[in-house]
């Protein structure tokens, strides 16, 4: 036998190009004329810590995708740069316009969401992270009926008919490991009527913890704990990483929890060279776990930290970006940056003051069909406020005047029920200690209630899946049906093509939805959208993994379809908007109590979130704003007998700022209208 040699591979940094031999005149894009000062600026910047405040409208995308781009052409490998956005979708697009401009290099660039990239690299060290590498990812609904098990199974709440529900239960457990709050901490500010209960959640939560390992399993909230773990435990491992990315963009920096923050900075650990992008004042997601501190301690974090502020907004009019600049005046924390636009116009936002929300509700109808006379499409119209309930008044006029709308939300596709139990079909295949799942599956079978399925999804785990394990079963009324159907699923999990084994899945379980589902009829083209969808995908575990992870936009069950040329009115709440523009945008009910809101005055944090909620909405319009301030309205939770009508005072927002007789004008409805 020949003697074995050892060659050494030298680590990838070592290979980068010397910065000082790049030339900016030899690129293919002439970045100087495609970008203004400060773009260019926070594009070139690429070493050391960067924190780049991208004011609403003015171009923040754009620079990260150029960015993509200057990085490349600097000779930096694709793999070693690292873009972590909020969606999958856009990161997908800012790779795709970044290739557009340059080429195919930009495409092999990481990208994703913080979920995604914990997902890849905790599958990739499942070893060191203590984890089986075919974990299954459970999506909120499976969390909850876990937590429920587990509280059963415990013996949590036998006797006590104030112990939270489920979906509250994890909602609690949820926010603290976001927010990095004690359990009890949270049941004091959240939930004060649990308060005592703390002992137990908390031992509950333990078990719930335990329960998941035993399971091999994960919820969302574990993929992005167990990396921080696997960072923070194995310094190696943690070096290593950091340079594989050594260029790091992150997007939104504003609305990252302190988890995500922490694994930001641990995997910049070797380098520093992170760019954070986000904007201070549409910091608006508190109640997700976002940490407004994070952006606002970057610079601390980072000392050597250069501050790029983007100003320039190419969205609004002038007029619309010096009244949202008031707004935020009085801010007791931001960043100093006054938004401009060179898109001048004599027309400034309206203020309108109805005499309720009825006529609030005429009035808008009107202006929209006028709107819509001048050209402006519905879909080009968008009418936000605080809550969804904010606009009950305005969707019985609406539809009463045949003026065609959508409510942003909704149940999401994999949220419905019958795909939900197909994908339970695929996770038991994948994964056969998956109970939560199997739980589901044996419940579609007739004659197998909650106490016959937690039996069989116990011997299953002892079998491995195997119909060998259920002998003792066959006196069961069920057993042919329990037989017939894991011996199915086992001769699925042999199907390699993800395309095949889904359909495979799916012949399997149209039977079972006719018996469980009276409207079936109306459920069998998501089942086929999801055969449909899993064609694009080598790989069973990559399809579930972006089946969990990310839902794909799909139509379900009684939703209407909705043609690219349906023309259709946005009715939204702010924080659903952000991101979004419209060429005239409403903004209702701004009154003290709506917004801001009367739970969200404990504190002058609070308050001045509720602010920045007043400046997204107004940023959202390009050239017509209006603002709706009725004089009075019906509390919430009104009824018939008491429909609680009280006079209103206009947004505190609106009256601290000082010269707004000059910023706006004001429209007085006239005309009879019976309300």
């Amino acid at each position: 036998m020949s003697e074995v040699k050892k060659y050494t591979l030298k680590p990838r940094e070592n290979v980068f190009p010397n910065p000082e031999l790049f030339n900016e005149s030899n690129c293919k894009i002439n970045y100087a004329e495609e970008l203004n000062e400060r773009q260019l600026e926070a594009v070139r910047t690429t070493e050391g810590p960067v924190l780049c405040i991208a004011g609403a409208g003015s171009g923040k995308t754009r620079t990260l995708i150029y960015r993509v781009a200057y990085l490349i052409e600097k000779g930096v490998p694709a793999e070693n740069i690292l873009l972590l956005t909020f969606t999958r979708k856009a990161a997908q697009e800012m790779l795709k316009r970044a290739t557009n401009i340059l080429d195919d290099r930009c495409r092999r660039i990481r990208g994703g969401t913080f979920h995604g990239f914990a997902n890849t690299l905790l599958r990739r060290y499942a070893t060191q992270a203590n984890l089986s590498p075919n974990f299954s990812i459970l999506d909120r609904s499976d969390a909850e009926d876990l937590v429920n098990y587990v509280r059963t199974e415990k013996g949590f709440a036998k006797n006590d008919t104030r112990f939270p529900k489920k979906n509250t239960l994890l909602e609690i457990f949820s926010k603290s490991v976001n927010t990095s709050l004690s359990i009890r901490n949270i049941l004091e500010k959240d939930y004060p009527q649990f308060a005592d209960l703390y002992n137990a959640l908390e031992q509950l939560y333990d078990a719930y913890q335990i329960c998941k390992r035993e399971r091999a399993v994960l919820d969302y909230d574990d993929l992005l704990v167990e990396l921080k773990l696997l960072l923070v435990l194995n310094k190696e491992l943690c070096a290593k990483i950091s340079r594989e990315h050594k260029y790091i963009m992150v997007d939104e920096f504003q609305d990252t929890n302190s988890i995500q923050s922490e694994i930001s900075y641990l995997l910049a650990s070797e380098h520093s060279n992170i760019l954070a992008v986000g904007d201070d004042a549409q910091s608006i997601y508190s109640f997700r776990g976002a940490e407004f501190r994070n952006i606002m301690d970057f610079p601390r974090k980072f000392p050597n930290c250069k501050i790029i502020a983007l100003e320039q907004n190419y969205r609004s009019i002038e007029p619309i970006l010096k009244f949202s600049n008031a707004i935020l005046d009085n801010a007791r924390e931001k960043y100093p940056k006054k938004l401009f636009s060179n898109n001048e116009s004599t027309d400034k936002p309206v203020i309108i003051k109805p005499a309720s929300v009825d006529e609030q509700a005429n009035f808008i109808c009107q202006r929209i069909l006028d709107l819509r006379e001048e050209g402006v499409e519905l879909c080009e119209i968008a009418v936000l406020f605080r809550a969804a309930w904010h606009s009950n008044e305005l969707e019985i006029e609406l539809a009463s005047r045949n003026i065609p709308f959508v409510k942003y939300g909704g149940i999401k596709f994999v949220e419905a029920a019958h795909v939900k139990d197909l994908i339970c079909f695929l996770r038991v295949i994948r994964n056969y200690k998956d109970s939560v799942a199997w739980q589901r599956v044996l419940l579609l079978l007739e004659g197998v209630g909650t106490k016959g399925a937690e039996e069989i999804t116990k011997l299953l785990a002892l079998s491995e899946g195997s119909v060998s394990g259920l002998s003792g079963q066959s006196k069961k009324k069920y057993w042919n049906a329990v037989k017939s159907l894991v011996e199915s699923i086992s001769s699925i999990k042999e199907i390699e093509h993800p395309a095949t084994c889904v359909k495979a899945v799916a012949e399997l379980y149209f039977p079972l939805m006719k018996i469980n589902y009276d409207d079936f009829t109306k459920r069998i083209d998501d089942i086929n959208s999801l055969v449909q969808i899993a064609t694009n995908y080598q790989s069973l575990e990559s399809f579930m993994d972006d089946l969990a992870l990310e839902t794909p936009d799909q139509k379900q069950s009684g939703a209407e379809a909705v043609e690219k040329d349906d023309e259709k009115l946005i009715l939204s709440t702010i924080h659903s908007s952000k991101g979004l523009e419209w060429h005239s945008v409403f903004v209702i009910s701004l009154i003290d109590g709506f917004l801001p809101s009367t739970r969200s005055l404990g504190s002058d944090k609070e308050i001045d979130e509720e602010r920045r909620l007043l400046y997204v909405a107004c940023t959202r319009a390009k050239k017509n704003l209006y603002l709706l301030i009725p004089e009075h309205c019906r509390s919430r939770g009104y009824s018939p007998i008491n429909p609680g009508f009280a006079f209103s005072e206009p947004s505190r927002f609106l009256g601290e700022i000082h010269n707004i007789n000059e910023l706006s004008e004001t429209w007085v409805l006239e005309g009879e209208y019976d309300f």
